[in-house]
């Protein structure tokens, strides 16, 4: 029984396997470098309407943003936040981290915004419909 179950491949079936090897490939690597160029999210940092700091956020740092109030930014670990700032209430503070693009921190009394612009790859809403 076992003698009459032999497989036997032709060219044609070489040639078809290779193909949809070289399929797949092509597939990963289209996929995996759309799923990069998606996470390029940067951090912009306003103060009174304008812009004094951008930088990406995978790259890990720390600033202080001065005006009437003092805020310290923390980016690490793909995220941003507000650490500690001397305003009144320190809502910016109890914001805590954020990581996708669209998120925005503000500190009102020191008339500071951090934002997050790019496209994160994230599953939000694309469309509305009505």
């Amino acid at each position: 029984m076992a003698d009459q179950l032999r497989l036997t491949f032709r060219k044609g079936d070489l040639l078809a396997v290779a193909c949809v090897l070289l399929l797949a490939a092509v597939l990963t690597v289209w996929v995996t470098g759309r799923a990069l160029a998606a996470r390029q999210v940067t951090v912009e940092v306003y103060r009174a309407g304008e812009l004094v700091r951008s930088c990406p956020l995978e790259q890990e740092q720390s600033f202080d943003v001065a005006g009437d109030y003092t805020n310290t930014v923390v980016i690490r670990d793909g995220k941003v936040a507000i650490r500690s700032s001397d305003c009144p209430g320190a809502d910016c503070v109890h914001s805590g981290w954020i990581g996708q693009a669209g998120r925005a921190i503000v500190c009102l009394p020191n008339r500071t915004e951090v934002r997050l612009v790019g496209s994160s790859g994230g599953d939000g809403v694309d469309m509305v419909a009505g």
